[in-house]
């Protein structure tokens, strides 16, 4: 049977929208297509373009693969981005013409991206964002003043959603890169806060580089040089320095001081509210994942601890799609260190539902289905289904 056919598209939007109480006016109203167009799609009668199909998505909030089951055009699409990504950025310390939009345009545009990164739709960062990380970068070279420095913020975020989709499809360069560009923006910005959120993504490239002791070290440099968590942003940004000395301290094999820095996120994250966020999410959930993922990150002699957490909590739909999808696979994970298959199995299908392309692209997503259909030959073939999806065979 041909996959993805129109019905079976129009029958998904239908079935999010519904999910979302959104009526055909109100989508198609969010998406900035028309009315007629989208009953059409809906229908079945229309197959609607990849451009439709994106607005589609970023108006129901989903990922655009979650209305189809054709992931790889998708994940082919942002490979075939990552040039304009990296010529975005060539020339980044180099004025260039002034740019074509508004400020308060691009301010807009630039929210949307960090919208997509916190939702891990990486398609639509990848097409959109070498030419907001360029207009970002014109802008911060023609002001001054205070509009220099929110240039300069806009420059930090428009390259950390870019970076979100170099680093998760393997692009670790271009991400160390970006990283790079991140910083030298942070300087202009002249915010210590900023500063501080900066280090924290910086961490990658230690995770890249399985330089564990010496990222952990880094991350404890910038929690020393960060400001006293007098309120709510200041404490938010060192809480999550700390979740993610913790993690790196996991990875490092140091159980003291993933302890230790893991005692401080709690601290912190029990004085201020869950959706405190500064370029990184924190709060008491947060750290909660963040105990899933520490636990894991030490090892399978530790996996109880992760167990005992999801035991007790799972992660709610407030949080951010990539985090959420981060606790499901981390839990997999665990599971499966614990001779716990089927409820592995489950965990993973729950962090391809909550955010598709992070999990097709996440290297334990694969490696554990790897391992359980190995494990379970003779099992359903979902799990094969899955483990192709995956890319695990």
């Amino acid at each position: 049977m041909p996959r993805n056919t129109a019905v079976e598209v129009g029958q998904r939007i239908a079935t999010i929208r519904h999910a979302r109480r959104m009526t055909q006016a109100e989508l198609a109203r969010a998406a900035y297509i028309s009315l007629a167009m989208l009953k059409s799609v809906e229908r079945g009668a229309r197959r609607p373009s990849d451009t439709t199909l994106e607005a589609i998505a970023a108006a129901l909030g989903v990922d655009p693969s979650r209305l189809t089951t054709d992931a790889a055009r998708h994940d082919s699409r942002v490979h075939v981005a990552i040039p304009a990504i990296s010529a975005s950025i060539a020339a980044y310390d180099i004025p260039m013409d002034p740019p074509e939009q508004e400020f308060p345009e691009l301010l807009e545009a630039v929210d949307a991206a960090v919208g997509w990164r916190l939702g891990a739709q990486y398609t639509l960062i990848a097409q959109q964002i070498p030419s907001l990380i360029d207009a970002a970068l014109r802008a911060l070279h023609h002001s001054d003043g205070a509009q220099r420095r929110q240039a300069a913020r806009l420059v930090v975020a428009a390259a950390r959603a870019a970076d979100a989709a170099a680093f998760k499809y393997g692009y670790t360069d271009l991400s160390a890169r970006l990283i790079e560009v991140m910083r030298w923006a942070v300087r202009q910005a002249d915010d210590p806060l900023l500063d501080a959120s900066t280090a924290y993504v910086r961490t990658e490239t230690f995770f890249a580089a399985r330089a564990h002791a010496a990222g952990l070290r880094a991350l404890e440099c910038a929690i020393d040089a960060s400001p006293p968590p007098a309120g709510t942003e200041a404490a938010a940004v060192r809480g999550a320095l700390h979740m993610r000395a913790a993690v790196i301290a996991g990875r490092a094999g140091d159980a003291t001081a993933a302890d230790k820095h893991l005692t401080e996120a709690r601290l912190l994250g029990d004085r201020v509210p869950e959706d405190s966020y500064l370029g990184t999410a924190f709060g008491p959930h947060s750290v909660r994942i963040h105990e899933v993922s520490v636990a894991v990150s030490l090892g399978s002699d530790h996996v109880g601890r992760a167990l005992s957490v999801a035991r007790k909590w799972t992660p709610p739909s407030s949080l951010p799609a990539e985090r959420q999808s981060g606790f499901w696979i981390e839990l997999a994970r665990a599971q499966l260190w614990a001779g716990l298959a089927d409820d592995s199995f489950e965990s993973l299908k729950v962090a391809r539902f909550i955010a598709p392309q992070h999990t097709r692209e996440h290297p334990w997503a694969r490696d554990t289905a790897s391992t359980l259909r190995r494990l379970k030959r003779a099992d359903a073939e979902t799990l094969t289904n899955f483990a192709e999806w995956v890319g695990a065979v």
